[in-house]
């Protein structure tokens, strides 16, 4: 069992809590209704780094879980362990279970869309409401976006070159925050576990979180969609199809927006989805 060693305190670290044969490293803030939030699948991310903006507004009125999933920032890496969508939604029945929490409501981004996807359909009774972002978990021709994201090698060019897909907004991509998250990529474990997680080819990792069109349309969730226009990483058309699929789903599309809507339009994200949970 491997835990990635800290020299310095950073507000990703939160609590560790068993699940299953690891511990997951979790963010559990505020109180209230439950609403778990799964992160993407970019180089270095953790559940801090993607939701950082909305964890506290949320945490007001909600009980926010943000783990790392399995492979991914803080959580414990097992040796031999093969990453897989069994594995993730594996993960969130155990931290659910570990922190006595029966349902919940969901908000994925991207490979966190999938995830909670899948868990919806497989534990029917412990999922409220979903959100899904820029979301995977249909089958699609990988684009060259994601395909850089996957096939990501190490370096502060390269991070910079990643921000500028997920970001239409490119005043949001600095100089400094290329480096601090190139950094963070490098941190003990991190790259490790991340280049053996989606190898090429990469199409069959992309197939593999796919969930089929016949079990979505049986997806009882009432489902709010959110996507960026400009979207270089996940196709527009993919949420235009869960859209489609999906019965009791809504639509809402942001114009020069790309990848990281809960960072290019924070303020109109968190607004959107308290409504859509108060409603």
């Amino acid at each position: 069992m491997r835990r990635n060693a800290l020299t310095v305190h950073t507000p990703e670290m939160a609590s560790f809590v068993k699940t299953g044969a690891f511990n997951t490293n979790c963010h559990d803030v505020g109180a209230g209704r439950p609403v778990v939030l799964i992160h993407g699948s970019g180089p270095g991310v953790t559940a801090w780094a993607n939701w950082r903006l909305v964890i506290p507004e949320f945490g007001k009125s909600m009980r926010v879980i943000a783990p790392d999933m399995a492979g991914f920032g803080y959580t414990d890496r097992p040796d031999g362990i093969s990453y897989t969508k069994d594995i993730w939604v594996q993960q969130v029945a155990d931290l659910l279970d570990a922190l006595g929490i029966s349902r919940a409501d969901f908000i994925g981004n991207s490979f966190g869309g999938a995830i909670s996807l899948a868990f919806a359909l497989r534990h029917p009774d412990r999922v409220g409401k979903i959100v899904l972002m820029g979301s995977a978990g249909l089958s699609w021709p990988v684009t060259e976006g994601l395909e850089a994201v996957w096939a990501y090698d190490p370096s502060i060019e390269a991070m910079k070159g990643l921000l500028d897909i997920f970001a239409y907004d490119r005043t949001l991509v600095t100089d400094e925050l290329a480096k601090l998250r190139y950094e963070a990529s490098i941190r003990p474990g991190f790259q490790e576990a991340f280049s053996a997680m989606f190898p090429a080819p990469r199409q069959r990792w992309l197939d593999a979180l796919a969930t089929p069109e016949e079990e979505l349309q049986k997806l009882p969730n009432e489902t709010l969609i959110i996507h960026g226009r400009e979207d270089l990483v996940v196709p527009l058309e993919s949420s235009l199809r869960l859209h489609q699929l999906i019965l009791r789903s809504q639509l809402h599309v942001f114009g020069q927006c790309g990848h990281w809507t809960q960072i290019e339009k924070t303020k109109d994200f968190i607004r959107l989805v308290q409504d859509f949970f108060a409603a």
